[in-house]
């Protein structure tokens, strides 16, 4: 199957130029800045438990090398520790951060501290849309385009391939107000409202292997004639084997609204039929150098993302994975620059 590639390089266009956020596949850098090696920017992440955040992880630190940074990794454990992160934003400010880079569990809880310490040190959010304005600065894609690419996508997919059939979609947009749920959940709400594909049951909860695999199973057994699973990398990966176990004709198509590894490898093997890719390498590293371009320079991208990419069966060979995913050999790494 072939998206309609005009569609798809319309859209990405429209996409571009009205988005608020600056697109920058190219303002990488590699320079080799140890001059400005005294700053030191702490950085928080809700987790590192899976490989969207610790391609992030890896895009970041190798980064901070190039910048000379002195870079410090905290992680929540989870979208559910709120005060944890606040702990850990008071970790920061004991550290004498020059700036902190927070990947928030939730999307307003947060706002009232970020507000107040952004006041005396710079804070960027990371990834994770947060609800207030009162920041420095901001790294990610809008993940209302996230659900909304993924919908439009299957829409145009059941249009090629059952046009007469309504298609029965079970949505996984992942822990509820927080990671961007609510911001996919719309987007994939609007880019479906033309088309002949309903969401038959929506299943949100965190993105931990037990809990998606309930979800998924409760679904399976709740709805046996779904035709799509669309969610988060967790519940595609888990998927996989669940959709083997059933009859062929039985078998929904399963979709991610992000990227990993596992993922990656469904999509090789075509047991999963596409995902998106917010290029996590790429978007660590935009995230060190638009805190180092501030730091140092003064000069730097208030708000960016890159660019958003769709992978199927059709162009995974193409694509440059380097730019969204981690080495498998990748271990996370908690400092950069300091003895």
């Amino acid at each position: 199957m072939k998206i309609l590639p005009v569609l798809l390089t319309t859209m990405f266009t429209a996409l571009f130029y009205f988005s608020p956020f600056i697109h920058a596949e190219q303002q990488i850098t590699n320079e080799d800045d140890n001059t400005q090696s005294q700053f030191k920017v702490c950085t928080i992440y809700p987790h590192l438990k899976d490989s969207y955040w610790l391609s992030i992880n890896f895009g970041m630190t190798e980064q901070a090398k190039q910048r000379g940074i002195r870079l410090k990794v905290l992680e929540a454990g989870g979208y559910g520790n709120i005060e944890v992160q606040l702990k850990q934003i008071e970790q920061c400010i004991t550290w004498k951060s020059d700036a902190i880079l927070i990947g928030s569990v939730n999307f307003d809880r947060l706002n009232e501290r970020i507000e107040q310490v952004n006041k005396q040190i710079p804070v960027f959010s990371l990834v994770n849309e947060i609800a207030t304005k009162k920041i420095t600065g901001s790294t990610g894609v809008a993940w209302y385009q996230m659900g909304y690419l993924l919908g439009q996508y299957l829409a145009e997919y059941h249009q090629q391939h059952n046009p007469k059939k309504i298609g029965q979609l079970a949505w996984f947009p992942g822990p509820n107000n927080a990671g961007g749920s609510p911001n996919l959940t719309a987007g994939l709400e609007d880019a479906l409202i033309n088309s002949n594909v309903k969401i038959a049951t929506i299943q949100a909860g965190l993105n931990d292997k037990i809990i998606q695999f309930t979800l998924l199973k409760n679904t399976l057994i709740n709805y046996p004639n779904i035709d799509y699973l669309a969610g988060s990398a967790v519940m595609a990966e888990i998927a996989v084997s669940e959709v083997a176990q059933l009859p062929e004709n039985k078998r929904p198509k399963i979709l991610s609204h992000y990227f990993s590894h596992g993922v990656y490898r469904g999509i090789k093997r075509k047991k999963i039929l596409m995902a998106n890719s917010d290029q996590m390498v790429l978007q660590g590293q935009m995230a060190i150098n638009q805190v180092a371009d501030f730091l140092q320079t003064g000069h730097f991208n208030a708000q960016q993302a890159p660019n958003i990419i769709y992978i199927d069966q059709h162009n995974i060979n193409e694509f440059d994975a380097d730019l969204s995913l981690s080495p498998s050999h990748f271990k996370p790494v908690y400092e950069v620059g300091i003895e």
